[in-house]
């Protein structure tokens, strides 16, 4: 059904869960993928978004990890890089980028099945595909809500990587077409303003906020480079 590719390359700095599957930051990674599925036990978990509320705050980092670490749970897993303004997944993962979900969007493929590659086994990737004139509107498309619905279907898991929220309205216009949102926040990087704002775009736009990802945590302050904690930032703290 889909590509045999295998693909080998990945990045050294993000794919922690691949290069050192021992690791306190792999074990960290554990841990929010557990919470994540405990926070929606309620419903299944088919697809899942992955967001900030502005850039380089480690989104594409935690979004390829977790779906590292899905995969090796045993679920099939599909990550598809949504964030097509400043894709980062076909680098991450060494995958070439002439196709992608654009491509799909833009109606310039017809079968979905030629733009996903397999990565490690049980996870499969889908890259961003060249840069449109028009991301938002191809994000909020019917064909995006089709694509979310089959892929839904047919893999344990979607994983979406987004924009982030307050720049673009791009991550808003998916929040309400998937099953859950993750919001990663960065330690001396976001500011609680932004985060509010980003927790309110998110609520406006009817998302499932399952949680926040708290981020590159200062050494010595927390047990892990990541945390996770559900419902982060939303009483007023």
């Amino acid at each position: 059904m889909f590509s045999k590719k295998r693909i080998t390359g990945t990045s050294s700095v993000q794919l922690m869960t691949v290069l050192e599957p021992t690791s306190v930051i792999t074990e960290q990674i554990k841990t929010i993928r557990t919470n994540i599925n405990f926070t929606a036990t309620e419903h299944k978990l088919r697809t899942l978004m992955v967001t900030s509320a502005m850039l380089g705050e480690g989104k594409s980092t935690v979004s390829s990890n977790l779906a590292v670490e899905y995969a090796h749970e045993g679920l099939k897993v599909l990550l598809v890089d949504a964030d097509l303004r400043r894709p980062t997944v076909h680098e991450t993962f060494g995958l070439p980028n002439q196709a992608g979900l654009s491509s799909y969007l833009g109606r310039q493929i017809v079968d979905v099945n030629e733009i996903i590659h397999i990565s490690i086994d049980n996870l499969y990737v889908m890259t961003s595909g060249p840069k449109p004139p028009n991301p938002a509107e191809l994000l909020a498309s019917k064909t995006m809500a089709q694509f979310l619905s089959t892929t839904g279907c047919n893999f344990d898991l979607v994983i979406i990587d987004a924009p982030p929220i307050l720049p673009v309205t791009d991550a808003q216009l998916l929040a309400n077409k998937v099953d859950g949102t993750v919001l990663v926040v960065r330690e001396n990087v976001a500011q609680k303003t932004a985060v509010r704002g980003a927790v309110d775009a998110l609520k406006r736009s009817h998302a499932n906020l399952l949680g926040v990802v708290l981020n590159d945590i200062t050494a010595g302050k927390r047990n892990g480079y990541y945390g996770y904690n559900d419902g982060y930032y939303r009483n007023g703290d």
